[in-house]
């Protein structure tokens, strides 16, 4: 467990700089220039993910029950799931409706893929990780609207085709993960009782 809570802590740490200390981490990218920040900012959270990773899997060796979560919650988490990806995929297309309607669709699709997750899992290594993450997006998005009042941002004009190409690659996705990588990748199906 400690090696879980170490990777959250430099993982959320880190990504949470632009939430509790925006100025010393503008101070930061000025003294050390761009590129260098990004190299340790990015080394930083490899470090924690892999952390994360190692400690949740050996959490998952000898687990603390904390709840027994009804079978039907694994459905209803593949389905948030769904729409988590297509969230996460509305931030890196171009000029889709979803990013404009919503703003900050990674961080809402993180807030939808952890909660749903601590609905259908009932350790103490899910409270620690997915709880981790809802917080943390949580306080990331209300730092991130308030960043955009502050300076003034216009969203661009949507388009029909990067709107389609959104959720056609958000639900592609999708299927591979709940029909083959999540077994493959955490050893759980999410749609087999």
């Amino acid at each position: 467990m400690v090696l879980l809570v170490a990777g959250l802590i430099l993982f959320l740490g880190v990504h949470s700089l632009r939430i509790v200390a925006e100025d010393w981490r503008r101070a930061q990218i000025a003294r050390l220039g761009p590129g260098p920040f990004k190299g340790i900012y990015s080394l930083v959270s490899a470090v924690g993910l892999a952390l994360i990773v190692i400690g949740y899997g050996q959490a998952r060796m000898a687990p603390v029950a904390l709840w027994d979560p009804p079978l039907w919650t694994r459905h209803l988490t593949a389905l948030l799931v769904l729409f988590a990806l297509v969230l996460l995929v509305a931030a890196y297309v171009p000029r889709n409706r979803i990013k404009v309607m919503v703003g900050h669709p990674m961080i809402i699709g993180v807030k939808i893929w952890a909660a749903g997750h601590l609905l259908a899992n009932g350790t103490l290594a899910d409270l620690l990780l997915f709880g981790g993450f809802l917080a943390w997006a949580v306080f990331d998005f209300r730092a991130a609207r308030r960043r955009d009042r502050a300076q003034g941002t216009v969203r661009v004009k949507p388009t029909l085709a990067g709107t389609v190409a959104t959720i056609v690659i958000g639900v592609g996705l999708w299927v591979a993960f709940a029909f083959y990588l999540h077994a493959w990748l955490f050893g759980v199906r999410p749609f087999v009782t």
